[in-house]
């Protein structure tokens, strides 16, 4: 019977999506458009992008520690007494008030208070771990990149199929429609022969007929819902506005072009452009460099200091003697070096040996995602090869029905046809029909695969 429900399945696992639109404006678009659109509204590549935007951040965050990683600057203010001398005191200059032990506050006498303060240290020399720590930064941004890239060309093949889908869905409502009214004349024929009275009608063969039309009826209906439902999952994929619908420029399912290499082009071209291959040789370098950066920080590290400070009160003078400081007023720099050591020697080792396991399970990571590119590509390459053989046969095998569908009606119309071998016929020539269009989708889905197995970007399949 026929192979309907079977042709839809490849909708189920494309997208979980529903819409509650009502299009009004049709608009077309080609296969390269559909799938710019569709990374553009995609939720999942725009989240993944931002791990890219956060490593660049990481990046940048890591070069700024070359030049005052470290520099700070804080201002105190408030309103505080002035200060005088006791009547019976013998005077004093504004600068030596504090010889006067018996200096006090004047309540009366208020004046604005205001502190600076700045310091700031510059790395001098840290035995490379400053620009190891820069380049493993580098390193982990290009890694998301190219990480984000993966995620990319899965979404691309996400977005090629469910365009596919819809090519299929179409291709398959009018093998429907033919198929219907192949059923009509069938249905007549039968009908004239019962009138007639027709001895080679056979009574089995007309329970056969209705029983495949009945299921035929069912199976329209599941290609409807089918058909249905790619167009909401095409205007949601699209984020189509409710006064909008998508649909393909293409009207016909047709075999992508494309030319089947051999086996190591494919692999040749996965070893240079896959994107995940390339992630975790980033992240070797990232280790690497972070593993060399940690082992610097066993050693002291050599900074050049820098620190001022300025303080002003008017009502508070400022001494003249270098060795004695009035908070509120006085101004004050220094330049120093400054050694750093890290005493607990245990936790250094500690935290040296953990990036050395890391540098090694990321080095072992990339043996392990080179097997896993070789075994889906391996794969790929024999689905596209399967694929490729199928369509051909099939059309063959198309065109064998045909001739046998002419070959019945003709037999027929001049007496020595069976109505059971038409009808054999007619249902052959349908099933054929739908397997040509299924193995056409099919093909177009495995070759897209075995592009991306390959890194070779999707999109070059629609420019060929």
């Amino acid at each position: 019977m026929l192979k309907i429900k079977r042709a839809f399945l490849v909708f189920g696992c494309l997208f979980l999506f529903q819409t509650h639109a009502h299009s009004q404006d049709t608009l077309r678009v080609n296969l390269t458009e559909f799938l710019e659109i569709g990374l553009e509204a995609s939720g999942q590549v725009a989240y993944e992008s931002r791990a890219v935007d956060l490593a660049g951040n990481r990046a940048d965050q890591a070069r700024s520690q070359r030049v005052l990683p470290q520099m700070e600057f804080r201002s105190q203010h408030g309103i505080i007494p002035g200060v005088k001398q006791r009547p019976d005191s013998d005077p004093l200059p504004d600068g030596q008030l504090y010889l006067d032990p018996r200096l006090e506050n004047d309540w009366e006498d208020w004046a604005i208070f205001t502190r600076a303060e700045l310091s700031a240290l510059q790395p001098i020399y840290s035995w490379g771990a400053i620009s190891s720590a820069v380049q493993a930064a580098e390193a982990g941004a290009k890694a998301a990149e190219q990480q984000f890239g993966a995620v990319k060309a899965e979404a691309e093949l996400q977005l090629y199929e469910l365009y596919f889908s819809y090519l299929l869905a179409m291709e398959i409502s009018r093998i429907l429609e033919d198929a219907n009214s192949q059923l009509r004349e069938v249905e007549r024929v039968i009908e004239r022969m019962q009138e007639d009275g027709d001895p080679d009608l056979k009574e089995s063969d007309v329970f056969k007929f209705d029983i495949f039309r009945t299921e035929f009826e069912v199976q329209k209906t599941e290609v409807q819902q089918g058909f249905d439902y790619v167009k909401r999952v095409w205007n949601y994929a699209l984020s189509a506005t409710p006064a909008e619908t998508y649909i393909p420029a293409e009207n016909f399912l047709d075999p992508v072009p494309f030319e089947l290499h051999e086996y190591e082009y494919y692999e040749q071209m996965a070893l240079q452009s896959r994107s995940e291959l390339r992630g975790v040789e980033y992240g070797i370098d990232a280790f690497k460099n972070g593993l060399e950066a940690t082992r610097a920080q066993q050693y002291p590290s050599f900074f050049l200091g820098i620190t001022g400070s300025f303080a002003n009160t008017p009502n508070r003078p400022r001494q003249t003697n270098p060795f004695i400081i009035n908070n509120s007023n006085y101004a004050s720099a220094g330049v120093g070096f400054v050694i750093r050591q890290n005493l607990n020697f245990s936790s250094m080792r500690t935290s040296v040996d953990r990036a050395e396991i890391e540098y090694r399970r990321v080095n072992d990571l990339h043996k392990a995602v080179s097997d896993g590119i070789i075994l889906e590509l391996n794969e790929s390459y024999r689905d596209a090869v399967i694929a490729e053989r199928k369509v051909a046969q099939t059309e063959d095998a198309l065109r064998i029905a045909r001739n046998w569908v002419r070959n019945e009606q003709l037999n027929y119309d001049i007496g020595f046809g069976d109505i059971e071998d038409l009808l054999d016929a007619v249902q052959k020539e349908l099933e054929l029909r739908l397997e040509l269009k299924q193995n056409i989708f099919d093909l177009n889905k495995k070759v897209a695969a075995l592009y991306k197995a390959g890194g070779i970007p999707i999109n070059q399949l629609s420019l060929n």
